[in-house]
């Protein structure tokens, strides 16, 4: 199976392939990493560059998995070439391949960012090191894609008009939003580490118990209205919706709670109900 290298062109990539830049002066030695890189069981698609402007436009112009770059070049030096790789903000590995200077001081590329270096000739650890580092940066995409995933949902519970809070299977209170704050009068710092019992009506000691209950059996808890008691000691009348927590692993280890204050509603439910016994009551006398 030829390998795929291309020399300062367009290359079309194949979605199973892997992506390289080749920094290099010699088309021999790039040739040769191509084919190291194949040899190890990779599908490398790989196009050389060896100037600054060529580097420059082919981070522009392409999605780089991996860059392996020559250390001494008459055109671009490796520490040179990694400054541009950093210019761009790119996260991906940035290995130096080098047979001309000695392993120290290629080792220093990895204090000012590098990611790794292979000596020419020690190809055994290329695609090791290859493997390695393309791992750690499949890792950090990861790892930040999902700190922008949970700060985005952190942001739409925070800013949400309806009262959502965290508990543990215990009932001890792990979050709170600002609407939780408004409704309840509890600060977060004031709730947090505390029983979410505090909310609960002195006269309804069974309800917390019955919701726990079903929460650990994968229950969800829709629209269940109910009493609260804000730190004021006033009631609140809530509607409820409650579901189970789970883990990466599918355990349920706590519940979010999500209230809505329906005081209003109740009260013009109950001023309806009274006009409407009212009514009831003079239509019976007229009647008489």
């Amino acid at each position: 199976m030829p390998v795929n290298l291309a020399i300062g062109n367009t290359q079309l990539f194949m979605s199973n392939s892997i992506r390289v830049l080749i920094v290099e002066d010699s088309p021999d030695d790039a040739l040769l990493i191509a084919t190291e890189l194949q040899r190890g069981g990779l599908d490398p698609v790989c196009e050389r560059v060896e100037t600054p402007a060529a580097l420059r436009a082919a981070l522009d112009v392409h999605e780089w998995d991996l860059i392996l770059c020559d250390y001494s070049m008459p055109q671009l030096a490796g520490p040179a070439a990694l400054a541009i790789y950093q210019e761009k903000g790119l996260d991906l590995p940035f290995i130096s391949v080098s047979g001309t200077v000695g392993e120290e001081t290629v080792a220093e590329m990895m204090k000012t960012g590098a990611h790794d270096y292979v000596m020419k000739g020690h190809w055994a650890r290329l695609v090791p090191a290859v493997k390695r580092e393309m791992r750690a940066a499949r890792e950090r995409r990861t790892r930040r894609q999902n700190e922008r995933t949970i700060a985005f949902l952190a942001s739409i519970v925070e800013s949400c008009d309806d009262a959502i809070l965290g508990v543990t299977l215990d009932g001890t209170v792990v979050s709170w939003n600002a609407a939780a704050e408004r409704l309840y009068g509890y600060a977060a710092n004031e709730i947090i580490g505390r029983p979410i019992t505090m909310l609960y009506p002195s006269y309804r000691p069974e309800e917390f118990p019955d919701i726990l209950e079903k929460i650990k059996q994968g229950q969800q808890i829709d629209h269940f209205e109910t009493v609260r008691v804000r730190k004021d000691g006033t009631p609140v009348d809530v509607s409820l919706t409650i579901s189970p927590i789970k883990d990466a692993s599918g355990l349920i280890i706590g519940a979010s709670s999500v209230a809505r204050n329906i005081t209003q509603r109740r009260r013009e439910e109950n001023e309806r109900l009274g006009l409407i016994k009212d009514l009831t009551s003079a239509l019976s006398h007229v009647r008489v």
